[in-house]
C-alpha cells in the first residue's frame, strides 16, 4: 500500500533545466568560432559528402529532417565546398542546323569558350555586314556584273533576232502582246488586219497559216530557252558574288579559327557557316523584302542595329546554353538551388515572339533551365516546391535516367499543341542533385514511388535535436556564436548565452536535448538583437532574451487568451477546486502553425449495470480519431482484466470530453478517462484542484505523453487567473520529467508551494493523489483491500454482476435495460 502522503511533488529546481553561465563564458572568449550551422549533423554531413563524391548513376541525395534544421544550408555549403574543388565542366551552345532548321545543333566547348565565341561569331558577322556591300559598290565588281548581264542579254536577243529575221523572210512579223508574244501576216511591212486577210484566197491563207505554225514552234522552243539563260545568268552572278566575298568571308572565318585554334568543334562549325555565307552572299546586299540595296540613297540601314534584328543573318549566330565563365570567370563547378523548380525553370524552354500575328521562334530563342545551369556540378531542390509543380518531377526522374537534358514545354507535355517547333538536339548531364523534404515525404516517395530509390539511393537524415551534456553545451555555444558572427548581430553576454541554451531546450521539448531546429533560434537572435540595438546597449543580457521569448508568445496568444478567458468567465466549465465524482480535468494541447498552448478539458464518466461496454461518445460522434478510441479501448481492457475476475464485467460506461466540438485526437487523455470512470464506479471523488494528463497501457502503467510544458502552463494559467490555493497542481508521468523546461512564472509559484506538479507510474498512484485514499492492493485471498478505491470498484461491478443474473442470464443491451 502507497501512502499518499508519500507521494512528493517536484521541486522547482527540477522543472527546468539549468546552465552555468561559467560553462559557456569561455567561449565567448574565444577569437574565432567554428561554422556553426553544420554542427550536431555529423551522419547528415557525411551522407552528402559521400554521395557528392561518388561518381556512380543514381547516387543522388534526399535530406530528410524538420524545416529550420539547416539542411538547405549545410548542402549549399558542402556542395560549394566540394565544386570549388572541381574544375568548370564544359560549355555548350546552339547553333543553327543549316539542313534542319527545326533541330537546333548542340556543340560542346572547353569551359569558357561559350561566350567567347558567340561575341567572335557576332563580330565577324557585323563586320561581314558592312566590308561585303562595300566589295560590291567596287567598279571591278560592277564591270564584271555588266559583263555577265549583257552577255546573257546579248544571247537572248541573238535569239530573238534569229527567229525574227526568219519570220521576216517569210513576210510574217512578231508583236508583243499582254499574253507574252504572237505572229501575224505582214504586207509592205504592215501587219495585215484580219478582215483583208480573211479576203485572200484559200490557199493563200492556208500557205500563211503553214508558216506561222512552224514559226510558232522555233518561236516556242527560242522561248523555252530563255529561262535558262537568265538561270545560268544567276548561276554566274552567284559566282561572282562569292568569288568576290570569298576573300573577305575567308579572312573572318580565319581570324576566329585562329582565335579558337584546336577547338575541333568550332573549325567545323566555321565551315558550316563558310559554305553557307558563299551560298547565301545576297542577304548582305538586298533588304529583307528582297529588294537591291547597293544603289539606295541609304545603301544598308540595318548595319547600325544589332546583327540578331536581321532574321537572314541570325542563323550564323551563337546561342551560349552552358557558359562556365560568367561575367567574372568561374573556376569552380557550379551550384544551383533552384527555389522556383517549374518544368520549364528545370529543363529549359524555347521563347516565341509574335510577329504579324503569328508565333515565330528559332534556336536563339532557347533558355536553359537549371539542369543545363548546374550541369557538372550540383543541383539543390526542395522535393515539396518540386512535386507540387506539374509535370516537373516526371520531367527530372527522366532526365537523371536518360543522362540527357531534352528541353520540353507543358503544352507539348500535356499533346496541347500541334504545331512545327523547334527540337534542339539534347545535350549530356552529368551532375549530382540534392533534394530537401522532411522524413514524411521521403517515406511516402519511396513507398509509392518505385523509381525514386534507383534514383536517390543517398539518405542524408539530420537530426532534430542533439544530447545536452558539457561537452555538446561548448559546442552548441559555439555554434550560436557563429550565427552571431556570421549574421553581424551584437555579441551575447555569459548570462544570455545559458538563456538561449536553456530556451533550445523548450524548443526540444527535453531537459536532455537540445534543438536542431537552427531556423527558430536564429528568429531569437534577430529579436533580441533588435531589442538591444533599440536600447543603445553594447550586449544582448539574459534579460533580453527572456522579454523577446515573452514578447514572441504574446504576438500569437489571441487565441490561448480567448479560449483561457472562456473558462475564467464561466463560459466553458472547469473546477479547480472542491472534489466531483466521475470528473476530472483532463490536459490538451491545441498547436496553431508554429504556436501550441495548453488547456484543460472537463473529462466525465457515468457508470451502470449493462452488457460490459464502454461507450466511447467521441468516437460514437466521429469526432475521436483512431489513437483515441485505442486509448479507449486500453483503459477497457485494463477494467476488465483487474476487477471481478470471477464474474463478468456487467457495465455500461459513457466517457466524455465535455464541451468539445472538434475531433479530439491521441491517448494522452486515456489515464484521465480511466480516473474518471473508476471514480464514478468508486464513488468516491476526484480532487478539482489537479489536472492530469498520460496515457495508459494495459497493465495500468502510466506512459509518457507529448506537449508536457505546455499543458501545465495552461492548466496553471486558469489557476493563477482564479487565485492559486496551494492545493492546486497537475498529475504528470514520471517518464516527462526529463522533458521539463517550464517558465518562470510556474516554477516561481512551484517554490513558493502555490502549485505542485505529481509525477505518477501507475493508475494506483494517480487515483491516492486525486481521492486522498489508498488505491488497495488484492489479497493472497483473491481480494482488494477493504474500503479502498480499487475494492469498491470491485465491489461495484461484482453487485452488477449479481445484478444481471437476477435479470436472466445477463440479457441486457448496451444501455442496461433488458432485451426483448
Amino acid at each position: 500500500m502507497t501512502d499518499p502522503k508519500g507521494i512528493q511533488p517536484l521541486k522547482a529546481s527540477e522543472l527546468s533545466p539549468v546552465c552555468d553561465p561559467a560553462s559557456v563564458a569561455a567561449v565567448l572568449k574565444e577569437k574565432a568560432s567554428a561554422p556553426g550551422h553544420l554542427y550536431g549533423q555529423r551522419r547528415g554531413l557525411d551522407a552528402i559528402e559521400f554521395g557528392a563524391g561518388i561518381a556512380r548513376p543514381g547516387f543522388n541525395v534526399f535530406i530528410l529532417g524538420s524545416r529550420g534544421s539547416g539542411r538547405r544550408t549545410a548542402a549549399r555549403d558542402l556542395a560549394k565546398t566540394r565544386a570549388a574543388a572541381t574544375s568548370p565542366p564544359d560549355d555548350w551552345v546552339y547553333v543553327h542546323n543549316f539542313a534542319k532548321a527545326w533541330c537546333p545543333t548542340a556543340i560542346r566547348l572547353p569551359a569558357g569558350m561559350a561566350t567567347p565565341l558567340s561575341q567572335a561569331i557576332s563580330a565577324m558577322v557585323t563586320d561581314l555586314r558592312h566590308a561585303i556591300p562595300a566589295l560590291f559598290e567596287s567598279e571591278e565588281y560592277h564591270e564584271r556584273r555588266r559583263e555577265i548581264d549583257e552577255a546573257a542579254e546579248e544571247e537572248q536577243t541573238d535569239k530573238m533576232n534569229l527567229i525574227r529575221d526568219k519570220a521576216q523572210a517569210e513576210s510574217i512579223g512578231i508583236i508583243r502582246t499582254p499574253m507574252g508574244f504572237a505572229l501575224t501576216p505582214l504586207e509592205d511591212g504592215e501587219v495585215v488586219k484580219p478582215e483583208v486577210f480573211n479576203a485572200r484566197p484559200e490557199a493563200d491563207r492556208k500557205k500563211v497559216q503553214n508558216i506561222i505554225e512552224a514559226l510558232q514552234e522555233d518561236l516556242t522552243a527560242t522561248l523555252q530557252d530563255m529561262p535558262a539563260i537568265e538561270k545560268h545568268r544567276r548561276e554566274q552572278v552567284r559566282s561572282l558574288n562569292a568569288e568576290m566575298a570569298a576573300t573577305v568571308i575567308d579572312a573572318s572565318i580565319k581570324a576566329v579559327r585562329d582565335q579558337f585554334e584546336g577547338i575541333d568543334a568550332v573549325a567545323s562549325r566555321l565551315e558550316d557557316v563558310r559554305a553557307d555565307l558563299l551560298d547565301r552572299v545576297e542577304v548582305f546586299i538586298t533588304k529583307p523584302d528582297g529588294r537591291n540595296e547597293m544603289h539606295a540613297e541609304s545603301a544598308f540601314p540595318e548595319t547600325s542595329g544589332p546583327v540578331d534584328a536581321d532574321p537572314r543573318l541570325r542563323r550564323y549566330l551563337v546561342n551560349p546554353i552552358i557558359a562556365n565563365n560568367g561575367d567574372a570567370g568561374r573556376t569552380a563547378a557550379p551550384v544551383v538551388d533552384e527555389d522556383h523548380p517549374t518544368l520549364s525553370r528545370l529543363v529549359g524552354h524555347v521563347e516565341h515572339r509574335s510577329r504579324m500575328g503569328a508565333l515565330e521562334t528559332d534556336f536563339l530563342m532557347i533558355r536553359p533551365g537549371a539542369l543545363h545551369r548546374a550541369n557538372g556540378g550540383f543541383l539543390i531542390i526542395d522535393a515539396l516546391r518540386l512535386l507540387r509543380e506539374p509535370l516537373a518531377w516526371n520531367a527530372l526522374k527522366r532526365t537523371l535516367r536518360s543522362g540527357r537534358i531534352e528541353i520540353t514545354s507543358l503544352a507539348e507535355e500535356l499533346s496541347l499543341v500541334s504545331t512545327v517547333s523547334l527540337e534542339p538536339r539534347a545535350i549530356p548531364l552529368d551532375l549530382k542533385v540534392i533534394l530537401i523534404g522532411d522524413r514524411m515525404l521521403y517515406y511516402l516517395l519511396a513507398q509509392f514511388d518505385p523509381e525514386f530509390s534507383e534514383l536517390f539511393k543517398i539518405e542524408a537524415d539530420f537530426d532534430d535535436e542533439i544530447p545536452w551534456d558539457a561537452a555538446t553545451t561548448t559546442e552548441y555555444a559555439r555554434m550560436v556564436r557563429a550565427i552571431m558572427e556570421e549574421d553581424d548581430l551584437m555579441p551575447l553576454d555569459a548570462d544570455a548565452m545559458a538563456a538561449v541554451l536553456v530556451e533550445a531546450a523548450r524548443e526540444a521539448g527535453d531537459a536532455e536535448r537540445l534543438t536542431m531546429r537552427i531556423g527558430r533560434l536564429k528568429d531569437l537572435l534577430h529579436e533580441a538583437d533588435h531589442r538591444t540595438r533599440s536600447t543603445k546597449a553594447d550586449v544582448i543580457d539574459a534579460a533580453t532574451i527572456t522579454r523577446t521569448v515573452d514578447e514572441r508568445t504574446r504576438r500569437a496568444d489571441r487565441l490561448r487568451e480567448k479560449s483561457h478567458e472562456m473558462i475564467t468567465r464561466d463560459i466553458r466549465l472547469i473546477d479547480t477546486g472542491d472534489a466531483k465524482v466521475g470528473q476530472i480535468n483532463g490536459l490538451s494541447v491545441l498547436q496553431v502553425g508554429d504556436t501550441a498552448f495548453g488547456q484543460p478539458t472537463r473529462i466525465t464518466a457515468r457508470a451502470r449495470m449493462g452488457a460490459g461496454k464502454v461507450i466511447d461518445i467521441e468516437r460514437e460522434t466521429k469526432l475521436g480519431g483512431p489513437i483515441h478510441s485505442k486509448g479507449v479501448l486500453i483503459l477497457s481492457s485494463y477494467l476488465a482484466a483487474t476487477y471481478a475476475l470471477n464474474a463478468p464485467v456487467s457495465l455500461w460506461a459513457s466517457l466524455v470530453f465535455e464541451q468539445s466540438y472538434g475531433g479530439v485526437e491521441g491517448d494522452s487523455a486515456s489515464s484521465a478517462e480511466l480516473y474518471a470512470l473508476l471514480s464514478a464506479l468508486s464513488g468516491v471523488p476526484i480532487r478539482q484542484s489537479l489536472a492530469v494528463t498520460g496515457s495508459v497501457n494495459q497493465l495500468g502503467e502510466v506512459q509518457a505523453i507529448g506537449g508536457v510544458n505546455e499543458k501545465i502552463e495552461g492548466f496553471f494559467d486558469i489557476c493563477a487567473a482564479r487565485g492559486l490555493t496551494g492545493d492546486q497542481g497537475v498529475l504528470i508521468p514520471r517518464a516527462n520529467t526529463v522533458h521539463l523546461v517550464l517558465r518562470k512564472r510556474v516554477i516561481d509559484a512551484v517554490r513558493d508551494g502555490k502549485f505542485h506538479v505529481y509525477t505518477v507510474t501507475n493508475i494506483d498512484q494517480g487515483m491516492e493523489l486525486l481521492t486522498g485514499m489508498e488505491a488497495g492492493i488484492r489479497s493472497d485471498e483473491g481480494m482488494f483491500t477493504p474500503h479502498s478505491i480499487n475494492g469498491l470498484v470491485e465491489a461495484r461491478l461484482q453487485a452488477f454482476a449479481d445484478a444481471r443474473r437476477a435479470f436472466g442470464d445477463g440479457d441486457t443491451n448496451d444501455s442496461g435495460e433488458e432485451d426483448g
